[in-house]
């Protein structure tokens, strides 16, 4: 289930953030250029720091962690990827 809402909570930023740096570039193609590099790199952090909780506070082991961190980075990195595709 946390898995889940993190997820969400990655495509929510994402979105966040798409409408903030599209509020400020007039052109959809150079806010996403901007805005999903951005999301990368802020949602690698939080997925890393969602991963050493994992291991580091729960107990688990590194490799029962990874394919989580692999799940909840990955989905809304491939959507984020995706917009920037689409609009370029």
């Amino acid at each position: 289930m946390r898995t889940a809402i993190l997820v969400i909570a990655g495509f929510a930023l994402l979105a966040l953030i798409l409408a903030i740096v599209r509020s400020f570039k007039p052109g959809i193609a150079s806010a996403a250029g901007i805005a999903v590099p951005s999301f990368i790199v802020i949602w690698a952090l939080v997925a890393a720091a969602n991963m050493w909780f994992g291991f580091g506070q729960a107990g688990s082991s590194f490799m029962e962690a990874l394919p989580i961190f692999l799940i909840i980075f990955l989905l809304p990195t491939v959507a984020a990827l995706f917009v920037k595709w689409h609009w370029r």
